[in-house]
């Protein structure tokens, strides 16, 4: 049995909803320097080698794009896309919900921080 006709398109599972290469070209080396600092920061080499970069960045879209359609698949009842939804996913890993309802409070907090912060700027323009 020869496998010399399977080249990559062989391994591209049919009906699949993962993006194609092509797009995956366009969105190449968008994080990568944050990934670069990241993995820095997480005790990687202050230079990660560009393929091992590359691949964590490939990693986390994929992982990003998939969490994105089960979302989707999960507010297809209610027609529109929430952050619950992506809470309800998570749901069952514990630090990641832990840590996302962490970022979420802090958000609000920096909202309303933002919020206040804007109305004290419009009473002292008022004033003067």
């Amino acid at each position: 049995m020869s496998t010399a006709g399977a080249g990559p398109s062989s391994k591209v599972k049919v009906g699949s909803s993962q993006p194609s290469e092509a797009s995956l070209k366009r969105k190449r080396g968008m994080f990568q320097k944050d990934l670069h600092h990241m993995m820095y920061g997480f005790g990687d080499d202050a230079n990660p080698l560009p393929e091992t970069v590359a691949l964590v960045e490939d990693i986390v879209v994929e992982y990003v794009t998939d969490m994105v359609h089960k979302a989707q698949d999960v507010a297809t009842k209610r027609g529109k896309l929430l952050t619950e939804d992506f809470l309800f996913l998570i749901r069952k890993d514990l630090p990641k919900l832990n840590r996302c309802t962490e970022l979420l409070s802090m958000n609000e907090e920096l909202k309303q921080a933002r919020k206040a912060f804007d109305v004290d700027e419009e009473k002292l323009v008022s004033v003067d």
